[in-house]
């Protein structure tokens, strides 16, 4: 009996394997089928928006280098600046200045609020003259221009103390001293003067003028 029942167990488990292996091979016959069907609606899907499309062909590169924009010049606001004050500047030779000059013993010039004692320390040379312009030769309009760029580069450097030299007038028609009149009329009109004195013998006498500009802000 034992050697009867062993092959009968044999050909149930060769079965058995059979029937596992032909389940395998359905179940990969139906994902193949389903991946065969999932790709044909894929590629019709393709087909269908090239023919609502129409042809197309790739966009021409073209080649460019990225440039960094210019920077803009930078804008010469201090010369604007000096060149809008030089054409509102308008220096008047009929300036009456009769009334502001004092005449004692030597013509000076304070404005108001600035006390004797500085007209007399100018005098006095306490002073330190820093700089000085010669109006010697000029016609009046040269002169008027000299002594206004003078003046506006004087106090813009921060200078206090500068010398006038308009000279005597003995050259002129008539010895009248012309430019030495305007020259004063012109400092009175300059509002970076406070005060100015006629110069002592030796520093030119009744033909220059020492005068005092204001604090400069810088």
């Amino acid at each position: 009996m034992p050697r009867s029942s062993s092959p009968l167990k044999s050909l149930a488990d060769l079965q058995q394997v059979q029937r596992t292996l032909a389940e395998t091979r359905a179940r990969e016959a139906a994902a193949a089928a389903e991946r065969a069907i999932a790709e044909k609606k894929r590629l019709a899907e393709q087909d269908l928006f090239s023919r609502a499309i129409g042809a197309t062909q790739p966009l021409k590169r073209v080649a460019a280098v990225p440039l960094s924009p210019e920077p803009p010049a930078p804008i010469p606001v201090q010369h604007q600046l000096d060149e809008q004050r030089v054409l509102r500047e308008s220096l008047s030779d009929e300036f009456d200045v009769s009334t502001l000059l004092d005449v004692d013993d030597a013509m000076s010039f304070r404005r108001p609020g600035i006390g004797t004692d500085v007209t007399r320390k100018l005098r006095a040379g306490e002073w330190t003259i820093q700089r000085e312009v010669d109006l010697h030769g000029l016609r009046s309009d040269e002169a008027r221009e000299a002594l206004g760029a003078f003046i506006r580069t004087a106090f813009k450097q921060g200078l206090r103390c500068v010398r006038v030299v308009h000279g005597k007038g003995l050259g002129s028609p008539g010895k009248q001293p012309v430019l030495k009149t305007k020259t004063q009329r012109w400092l009175i009109q300059k509002s970076e003067v406070l005060a100015f004195v006629q110069a002592k013998p030796a520093e030119g006498g009744a033909g220059a003028l020492v005068v005092l500009l204001c604090p400069s802000k810088r």
